[in-house]
This record gives structure tokens, C-alpha cells and sequence, in this order.
């Protein structure tokens, strides 16, 4: 008798989700795919500059060992370092892979691989395709699933909406509910384990470069089921974006790694072109503050930095939230070779060449460093245990998350280009783990008694049913508009409590006016109303966890900035100090003239705040609330110390 073959459900048709799935079916077994929107339009395309790895094709000395640390220290040492440094060796071979596979890597003219400098290291470690590094290796990898589709082991479902996990009597995924789009019909799916990679939440805020489809409601809704949430406090803001006042776009780290330059005029009454301002009247105010890393310091330190000079400093350009990105300096030619999808982008929305005149942009809302808690496995060796179970599995059995979904790779700031990395590495190093349970559970899917199935249709579908009936006097997009323009206010680049605190109680208020919403559209085919409704509910409970996260968070690290919380390093302290004051405390007491007094104040201040705050925030639904605690960080193989990049 045949053997029945294991089914996986993956929800997500991004990089994650897409490796995942092949890798799966590289083990024969069935994989549905269940996406919002068609694959190739899956937010991954949207990544731009590059992919990490430490190939050192230019000789610089960089080493997977370099790219770990860097990860590590770009994080301010709260991500899970086994995992980290798991995926930085890993990464060459990953770019080899895709490589392989037909991703249009930018060459040198000998024909290797070109390699391009990213923020926070001093190293060409970075992969890239032109500008439009995402969408190329979405596409691979698309080619890849359709050779699986055909032979008939990978099943898309596109325009299909996950709802939730279908749960047993025990608390185990054993499937999931599934909403149609096009005909609203709402149904469930078994399947011997789920896996969640549906990008980030980064539309709870109002300015963001990220896709409307990243309400972030798949990971909440698996949070409200039972699920951990983990350091959902820190959001990434990217230094670089387009002003506008639909959205926010994009605009690469890789302009910066390719020379960009960003200033502002000296005088904040200075209204000349920019091209008609002589350099000694400019303040490249990167480049003077961070001399070695310049214009790549890490995305926060950018940030706040370009915050500073705007609204500290006033010098923002013409009195606005703006200032210049300068790529002027160099030719046509390399830019359109190196730049060409960016900067096509920038002339599309602006109307100014980006080539002949400097951009203007300003940090925007871009990447959610937290996510859903997830758990793993160390061999002998501090590596991953490739068939683990346990990897990438969320704190609900038989339920798995990876890429942007997941919380343990980027600490409290990503740097960038490990975002295409992480997803892919999550995407292939679990699917070993995802069949290894799926082999061992006692009780299959198709054993689960039927009416686990039909009883968790019947809610959802009585939910939408619900829905479609509320004919409240709030419309449902506009309270979303100012849901996001509340976090957008209160919960960004500077955090204070009194702010946090209010923030946090206004949502209560978001939540009774959602009682109170007109569904503006009732049809039953193709309308995004009702599901807009239910994920707003989930958006709702996710700037929860994001502004109660940061409330309870009294410290300042990576992109959670809370200046009454600045440890206040000393200009010439440097981090290696930090070591041998470890090293003394070891062997013995701190000798009180073996550092400078400042310096050993200093030191002495990080220590105490990393023993209480140098810990993984973990959110769980319990009364309408996230009850927030704290679990260690895995700093077995890096020590935490000051991150310092002048």
C-alpha cells in the first residue's frame, strides 16, 4: 500500500514561502500555496539593493565569522545568535543556489559576481540585481514551484485569504481556514502542519514603504489563537524614502552603497539649488559624525540622525522634513547600470532626474524586527540541527513561521540586505524540520475528527456573515487612516513614556469605534470590505502589543530610541574597553585605575542595562491585553557590548 504523502500549507508566496515550498517538494512531498495576491506581485519584489553573503570575491579579508558579528552588533546583540550565525555561513551557498537557478546577478568584467557595499559593515558583501534584486529572486524561485505545479505536487491558491489556525481538542494546528476573495466563500484546508510567511505588520502605520497587503493580521491572528509575539516594539525606519502623500517609497540603502551622499545646506534659510551650493557650504552631516562607516552607518543611527538635523537643528531642506541624497557625482552610464529601477522610480513620482539633481527624501516606516516567537534546535557544534522538529515552529504545535513573519534574526535593528537572506534561509532550513514532524506526529490531519473542521468554518464564517451586517456610522479606511497616523505620531523614531502611555490608551478608543463600522460594502463577490474589517480588527491588537512593547521597554537600543534612556557613551570610549572590563570582572574586581573614570562609569551603567533589558519581549493575548514577559537572549557565542561606528 502506497504510502500517504505528507501535506504542508504554506501561506505566503513571497521568498520564505516560495523556498520553503521547494524545498519541501525536493522530499516529495505536497505543498499548498495560499496567497493574497498573485505570487509574483508578493511584497519580496519589492526588496531592492541586494542579498548578504561573505563571498569575498574583492580579497577585503570578510569571512562568514565577520558577517555573523556584524549581524549581531547591527542588532544591538538581541538577536538569537546560534540562528544568526547559522544563516550568515549558510549564506554563500544560498547566493551560489541562486546563482544557479538563473538570478541575473550583476558581474564584474571578468564575470563574477559583483558584490556592493550595504549599512552597517565595512565590507562588499552584498549580492545584487541592478535595483531590483527581489523581484529577480522571487521569480527564480517561482520557476522553481511551477516545475513542482506541473508535476502535481504544489497546489496555488491565489487570491485566498488566511483567517487562522484550525485547532484540536489539544491545541494543535491541524489546518487552516481559508477566505476566497472573488466569491467571499470561506472554507478550511487539513494539512499535516501550516507554515506562516506572510511578511510584516508595517501598514498599522500610516507612512510606510511597505504594500497595502502588509496589514501584518496572519501573525496577529495566530497570536490571538495562542501564539507568542515576540519584540514587537521594534520597528525598523529606513533612513531613505520618497516623500508623498499616498505612501512612502522606497528608495534602496544600495543608493548610498553605490557613493549616494546625504547633506543638507549649512544655513537653514539656504533656498539655492542644490547644484548651486558650493560643497564647503554643505553639511554632510554622516560623514563628519561617523568618518569610517559615512553615509552606511546602520539604518537607526541614520535615522535618528537625519531626525536630529531636521527637527533639532532645523535644517531640514527649505524648512521641511526633507534632505538631500546626492548621487550627481557619478555617471549616467554607472548609475542606470547599477541604480536603474530605483532611479526610474524616483523620476516616475517626483518628476526630477535623480541623475542631473539630488533626491530629497526623508526616513520612513519600513520592517518589523519582531514577530512571531519561534523556536529551534543547536547541534554538538552551536549550528542548527537541520531536521529539528523544532525549527521555526511558533509556540502553537504543528504551526511554523519564517522571514519577515518570524522575530529572531535582526535583534532591534536589521541591516540591510539580510532581509532577502533571512527569508530564503528560513525558507530552506526548516523544511527539513516541517517534514521531520509531519513524519512523527501521533495522529494525522485526515484522522482529526470533522467537526474540528466544520466548527471552525461555521465562526468564520458567522464572523463575515456578522461583518457584512454592521452598518455603523465609522467608515472602515478612513479609521484606519487614523489608527496609522496615531502610531505614526506617537510611536516612531524618539519615544518618550508620557506619549507611549497615551498612545496605548487611544487605541481602547480605536477598538469601540470599530464596534460602531459601517461595512460600506456588503456584495458577496470580489469585495475587500468585510476582510479590510476583520484585519483592521488585527491591526487593532497589533499596535497593542508595538506601543505596549515600547512602553514597558525603558531603555534605548537599536530602533527603540528613548533619549531619557541614553546611556550616554563617552566620544572616545572604545567598545574593546568594554571586553577587559568583562575580562577583569571574571578573574577578579576591576582594578579602579585601569579605565578612566567616565569610561568605567559608562561601562558600568551598560552592564546594569543589559542584566535587565538585554531580553526577548514576548507578547500573549490574555484579556482583550498582550501580557508581556521576558525570556533570555542566546549570547552563547558573541559578547554583548557597546555598538560604536565612528
Amino acid at each position: 500500500m502506497a504510502k500517504r504523502k505528507k501535506k504542508i500549507i504554506i501561506v505566503g508566496g513571497g521568498l520564505a514561502g516560495l523556498s520553503a515550498a521547494m524545498k519541501i517538494c525536493e522530499s516529495n512531498a505536497e505543498v499548498i500555496i495560499v496567497a493574497y495576491q498573485s505570487l509574483k506581485r508578493s511584497h519580496s519584489v519589492c526588496a531592492q539593493g541586494g542579498i548578504n553573503a561573505a563571498i569575498d570575491s574583492k580579497g577585503e579579508g570578510d569571512s562568514p565569522e565577520n558577517h555573523f558579528y556584524d549581524t549581531i552588533k547591527g542588532g544591538d546583540f538581541l538577536a538569537e545568535q546560534p540562528l544568526v550565525r547559522d544563516m550568515c555561513y549558510k549564506a554563500p551557498s544560498i547566493i551560489h543556489l541562486m546563482d544557479r537557478m538563473g538570478v541575473a546577478f550583476n558581474r564584474t568584467s571578468e564575470g563574477h559576481l559583483a558584490f556592493r557595499r550595504f549599512g552597517g559593515t565595512l565590507y562588499s558583501r552584498t549580492a545584487f540585481s541592478g535595483a531590483t534584486t527581489g523581484q529577480q529572486l522571487v521569480y527564480s524561485l517561482d520557476e522553481q514551484i511551477r516545475k513542482y505545479e506541473h508535476d502535481g505536487m504544489v497546489q496555488k491558491m491565489v487570491w485566498h485569504e488566511y483567517l487562522g489556525a484550525v485547532l484540536d481538542s489539544k491545541g494543535i494546528c491541524r489546518g487552516a481556514i481559508i477566505h476566497d476573495l472573488r466569491t467571499n466563500e470561506v472554507f478550511t484546508l487539513a494539512g499535516d502542519a501550516v507554515i506562516l510567511a506572510t511578511g510584516g505588520p508595517s501598514q498599522v502605520y500610516a507612512g510606510s514603504t511597505a504594500s497595502t497587503v502588509n496589514t501584518g493580521a496572519a501573525a496577529t491572528m495566530a497570536y490571538m489563537q495562542g501564539a507568542k509575539y515576540a519584540n514587537g516594539e521594534f520597528i525598523q525606519i529606513h533612513p531613505t524614502a520618497i516623500p508623498g502623500r499616498d505612501k512612502l517609497r522606497l528608495m534602496s540603502e544600495s543608493a548610498r552603497g553605490e557613493g549616494g551622499r546625504i547633506w543638507v545646506p549649512k544655513r537653514a534659510d539656504d533656498n539655492r539649488d542644490p547644484l548651486n551650493i558650493p560643497e564647503m557650504e554643505r553639511y554632510y552631516f554622516l560623514e563628519e559624525k561617523y568618518p569610517l562607516f559615512g553615509n552606511l552607518v546602520p539604518r537607526d543611527v541614520a535615522s535618528r540622525e537625519i531626525y536630529d538635523v531636521v527637527y533639532n537643528q532645523n535644517l531640514g531642506i527649505g524648512g521641511q522634513p526633507m534632505v538631500y541624497l546626492d548621487l550627481t557625482h557619478k555617471s549616467k552610464e554607472f548609475l542606470q547600470d547599477r541604480l536603474g529601477g530605483i532611479l526610474d522610480i524616483y523620476k516616475k513620482f517626483t518628476g526630477d532626474d535623480p541623475k542631473v539633481t539630488p533626491m530629497k527624501i526623508f526616513p520612513a516606516v519600513h520592517y518589523s524586527m519582531g514577530g512571531l516567537w519561534t523556536d529551534y534546535e543547536t547541534d554538538s557544534e552551536g549550528m542548527i540541527e537541520p531536521k529539528s522538529p523544532r525549527n521555526q515552529m511558533t509556540s502553537i504545535q504543528g504551526l511554523y513561521a519564517a522571514g519577515e513573519a518570524d522575530c529572531h534574526y535582526h535583534g532591534a535593528n536589521r541591516l540591510g540586505a539580510n532581509s532577502l537572506l533571512s527569508c530564503i534561509y528560513t525558507g530552506l532550513m526548516m523544511g527539513p524540520g516541517v517534514l521531520s514532524y509531519a513524519d512523527n506526529i501521533s495522529q494525522s490531519a485526515d484522522s482529526v475528527p470533522s467537526s474540528v473542521f466544520s466548527d471552525a468554518k461555521t465562526y468564520w464564517r458567522g464572523r463575515f456573515k456578522s461583518i457584512s451586517k454592521m452598518r455603523g456610522r465609522e467608515n472602515p479606511y478612513k479609521l484606519h487612516r487614523e489608527l496609522g497616523e496615531m502610531m505614526m505620531a506617537n510611536v516612531l523614531i524618539v519615544r518618550d513614556n508620557k506619549t507611549l502611555d497615551k498612545a496605548y490608551n487611544s487605541i481602547s478608543d480605536f477598538e469601540t469605534r470599530m464596534k460602531d463600522i459601517n461595512c460600506v460594502d456588503s456584495n458577496d463577490w470580489a469585495n475587500p470590505t468585510p476582510s479590510f474589517i476583520n484585519q483592521l480588527y488585527c491591526m487593532i491588537q497589533l499596535c497593542k502589543i508595538i506601543t505596549k512593547g515600547a512602553l514597558m521597554r525603558d531603555e534605548f537600543r537599536g530602533a527603540h530610541y528613548k533619549p531619557e534612556f541614553d546611556l550616554k557613551q563617552p566620544k572616545d570610549f572604545d567598545p574593546h574597553e568594554y571586553i577587559h572590563y568583562q575580562e577583569q570582572l571574571n578573574f577578579g574586581e576591576v582594578s579602579a585605575d585601569a579605565f578612566p573614570k567616565s569610561h568605567l562609569d559608562y561601562m558600568k551603567r551598560f552592564e546594569a542595562n543589559n542584566k535587565k533589558w538585554l531580553k526577548t519581549s514576548i507578547a500573549q493575548f490574555k484579556n482583550n491585553q498582550p501580557n508581556i514577559t521576558y525570556a533570555d537572549v542566546n549570547t552563547s557565542l558573541v559578547i554583548p557590548r557597546p555598538r560604536k561606528y565612528d
